[in-house]
């Protein structure tokens, strides 16, 4: 992660009255607060606490993900489904971190290609709910919305939106982010390390593919510090993070204007995507995000028409600049195949230049009949598949995948060559929200990307 100095003034009266403009907009998925005085008191503390990134990193990350677009650089983007306040121990960072760098240097090694790495992580509290509500019995209450807005027991204490929580996500997302800062600038990252990146996980088919791509980067640092090559740059890496911009009481109050530029940046992350859900052109989302300088995702989902694409090109990149626009697709893989390739052909005719990300994972969940909520492997690999498939007919540059992972070895996603059952689930599903791929699916995931990538 780069470090960059800077100064922030506050936001300056010119530029409130369009940074404001969403909330005279409609706006979904936002919490019932009950106490409108405690969360204007946690808002204001919020809008003095120091930014989490600097907007030197966020216009860095803009260049990388240009590249990426055009081609010569690939988007790794990788964590939690939602992230939690407990969650945030120094090994779990410390593993998630671990796994992302792993699959980073197998795509880096596999595909000759840089790649960017970026986390869901130090602000993914948020989540988006298909519904306000959950009834249990004879008992309804609020939906869990993640931590950063109320609890997951099911009671109506711990139910209750609490503004409270969102300062204690900001707390605990700089915590997270000066531990990422700490591993990938204080040499745990340093590419000589690779096999120690694999001490603690279980052996396993896919652990063992590493273990030898890992001998062969030692053979190839060997020969080169031999011949006499400076390394110095193998020591760290660049490190991002990412989260949806969901809550506006959270993402709002965390931007800043840049003493530059005067440019307004959301400095809760560098990267921010809008979901499926909230992706409506004239909504407060797209409104707001189409006002600062972060580079911004959009999640397109199968019902995406040409048109819906291009018109949130016209609002969220007007000025057609390398980096700033993401499309994240999550069609499902037995829809990608029909949905994507329509888009791709409408984008050639355009004067964009969008990056192109896979996310195979939300549009492959099922629920078992015993009520976990799961995706197959075979389907996560299958839609990954069909992305790079489409993106080699229409002549256009695959540029990234994203996915829901954790570093530990848990069991939420059925398949991988742990043969993960419906009766394994209940050994060890942690997940408070959606499945996510555990440390050795993640790695499987990393070499077919890999060979998609050589492929090309």
């Amino acid at each position: 992660m780069v470090q960059i100095s800077e100064s922030f003034t506050a936001i300056d009266d010119d530029v409130i009255d369009g940074l404001d403009q969403w909330r005279t907009l409609p706006i979904k998925q936002q919490p019932a607060w009950s106490d409108p005085a405690a969360l204007e008191a946690a808002s204001a503390e919020l809008a003095t606490l120091p930014p989490l990134v600097f907007a030197g990193e966020v216009d860095t990350l803009r260049r990388r993900l240009a590249l990426a677009a055009e081609g010569r650089a690939f988007l790794l983007q990788g964590g939690d489904c939602a992230e939690t306040f407990a969650g945030a121990t120094a090994d779990q960072i410390r593993d998630r971190v671990k796994t992302i760098l792993q699959m980073a240097v197998v795509l880096t090694y596999g595909a000759s290609m840089p790649v960017i790495k970026m986390g869901r992580m130090a602000g993914q509290f948020a989540k988006p709910r298909s519904s306000d509500t959950e009834t249990r019995g004879d008992v309804t209450l609020p939906a869990y919305r993640g931590d950063i807005v109320n609890g997951y027991d099911f009671t109506p204490e711990s139910r209750q939106a609490d503004p409270a929580r969102l300062v204690k996500g900001y707390h605990t997302s700089a915590s997270t982010i000066n531990l990422i800062r700490a591993f990938t600038q204080g040499g745990f990252a340093d590419l000589r390390q690779v096999h120690s990146w694999n001490k603690g996980f279980a052996a396993n088919p896919a652990n063992a593919q590493y273990e030898h791509l890992a001998r062969e980067i030692d053979k190839a640092i060997r020969f080169m510090e031999a011949a006499g090559a400076d390394f110095d740059e193998l020591k760290r890496v660049e490190f991002y993070t990412s989260h949806e911009g969901l809550l506006m009481d959270y993402e709002r109050p965390l931007t800043r204007i840049d003493s530059r530029t005067g440019d307004p940046y959301v400095l809760s992350s560098h990267f921010v995507w809008i979901g499926e859900r909230t992706r409506d052109l004239d909504g407060a989302h797209v409104d707001f995000l189409s006002r600062v300088r972060n580079p911004i995702g959009v999640k397109l989902g199968p019902s995406t028409s040409p048109d819906d694409m291009l018109r949130l090109i016209d609002k969220l990149d007007p000025e057609r600049e390398p980096g700033r626009l993401t499309f994240i697709t999550r069609m499902g893989a037995g829809t990608i195949r029909d949905a994507l390739p329509p888009l791709l052909e409408a984008i050639k005719g355009a004067d964009a230049t969008p990056l192109w990300v896979s996310d195979p994972m939300h549009g492959n969940g099922m629920t078992t009949p015993t009520g976990y909520k799961t995706r197959r492997f075979e389907e996560i690999m299958d839609e990954v598949k069909g992305f790079f498939e489409a993106h080699r007919a229409a002549g256009t540059h695959p540029g990234g995948i994203h996915i829901e992972l954790t570093g530990d070895d848990v069991t939420e996603c059925l398949g991988g060559s742990e043969h993960i059952d419906e009766a394994t689930l209940a050994t060890r599903y942690e997940s408070l929200c959606d499945p996510r791929l555990n440390h050795m699916q993640s790695l499987e995931l990393a070499f077919l990307v890999a060979e998609e990538l050589a492929a090309d």
